[in-house]
């Protein structure tokens, strides 16, 4: 590991003395942890070997804000709002109805149960970038939603990196308590800087709950994000899990969604655009444990420049899981003959008795679709714009709320807009 991140960066992180216990020893066992490489399964086709760590450090101290760094929702229309820039909580507000219902957000060290919560749900981290998470996380969050509760609006997290040549390691931990109900929307961003985030989510839905989360990936076009989610689904549970990758230089979420009891069901759901030289990367892993569970993945994503997408996918039945429903699809539309994709679905059954599915593909606008429009009067390069628009139509519909389907959309519309104006602007020249 480069000197950056050693054991004396994580004492001198604040903290409980438990935290401070858990920072050092990861710290300390860095040296053990192997690091990542494009000939493991697990991030083939990545561009990890282009990731310079001897460039980043992790940070002991808040730095100076650089200037507005988040949109804050309207007044009264969130549960709870927080906001953590380069790792450390800055503001955490909480509606009275929410607090009211026992609902906590706020330090996972401030929170009774911290010590018991960290790493409970992830188990033991899955890669390099998890272990240093652990070690050099400043701050950890806790949303914790009691027995029984019914939120009606979101809680929403606003994840901001303004510090260069940092590495930053954000951490949430979400517990849905049994027969609760939430939404937690997680937005990522960040100013024009080059550093990396690493951000780990661990969530527990309990048993009868129903969670539903988002993350909107909005960062820099300099920035790396190594994401890794772990969901946990409890007996007749429902997770429905969605993630918008438009921005940074290179962005990759592993998600680990675990079926634990019996009548689970996960849905995830995934909308991705790259231009200019972006890479999007998604592993999951749809792991059903218990029987009569089921799950349904979507990812769609559109290319542009000489961008590039990467998907592998397994869904792992247990020999326990019998009567599993399981499906996968990952869909991706080349705008430019320089964008690439890469989609490699997988199964592994250990049982009789289930169904499972898995489906990908990798293809221009349709010529079909096209020509239909362009034979009613329709320049080629509206029409494409249109398509794109309608090939996104129905991840944007699971959004966990209005609100991130809007902004999605947005984002969608402008991105379209400026390749129109750039195609007109060529073919006037």
């Amino acid at each position: 590991m480069p000197n950056a991140f050693n054991p004396s960066v994580s004492a001198a992180l604040p903290g409980y003395q438990w935290l401070s216990d858990l920072r050092i020893e990861a710290a300390e066992g860095l040296d053990g942890v192997a690091p990542p490489s494009a000939d493991e399964e697990v991030w083939r086709y990545s561009r990890i070997r282009d990731l310079d760590l001897e460039q980043l450090g992790p940070l002991v101290s808040q730095v100076e804000s650089t200037g507005p760094s988040a949109i804050w929702p309207q007044p009264g229309t969130t549960a709870a709002t927080l906001f953590l820039r380069n790792g450390w909580l800055e503001d955490a507000t909480i509606s009275a109805e929410a607090e009211a219902l026992g609902v906590t957000v706020g330090r996972l060290s401030d929170n009774e149960n911290g010590s018991r919560y960290l790493g409970s749900v992830e188990g033991a981290p899955a890669d390099l970038f998890g272990h240093m998470n652990r070690a050099f996380g400043p701050e950890p969050l806790a949303v914790v939603v009691p027995d029984g509760v019914r939120l009606d609006a979101p809680i929403v997290i606003l994840v901001h990196t303004d510090a260069d040549s940092a590495a930053v390691f954000p951490r949430l931990f979400v517990s849905c308590g049994a027969d609760s109900d939430a939404t937690v929307v997680e937005q990522h961003t960040s100013a024009d800087v080059r550093s990396m985030v690493a951000p780990v989510l661990e969530a527990a839905v309990g048993n009868d709950a129903r969670l539903r989360h988002g993350l909107v990936q909005d960062l820099g076009k300099e920035v790396w994000q190594l994401c890794h989610q772990t969901f946990q689904v409890g007996q007749n549970a429902t997770l429905d899990s969605f993630v918008a990758g438009m921005g940074g230089c290179y962005s990759r979420t592993r998600t680990d969604c675990r079926l634990m009891g019996r009548g689970g069901h996960a849905s995830l759901t995934a909308a991705y655009h790259g231009e200019g030289e972006q890479t999007h990367d998604f592993r999951t892993f749809q792991e059903h444990v218990a029987p009569d569970t089921t799950s349904e993945l979507l990812f769609k994503g559109a290319l542009d420049g000489a961008s590039n997408s990467v998907y592998s996918g397994l869904i792992r039945v247990h020999p326990e899981a019998v009567r599993t429903r399981a499906y996968q699809t990952n869909r991706n539309i080349k705008l430019s003959p320089d964008a690439w994709a890469q989609s490699v679905p997988n199964l592994e059954i250990e049982t009789d008795d289930v169904m499972c599915s898995h489906a990908s593909t990798v293809s221009p606008v349709d010529q079909d679709q096209l020509f239909y429009l362009e034979s009613r009067g329709v320049p080629t390069t509206i029409a494409e714009r249109l398509l794109v628009e309608g090939f996104f139509g129905e991840v944007i519909d699971r959004a966990p709320t209005a609100a991130v389907g809007e902004a999605l959309r947005s984002v969608l519309v402008e991105r379209l807009d400026r390749r129109l104006r750039n195609a007109v602007a060529g073919e006037a020249a």
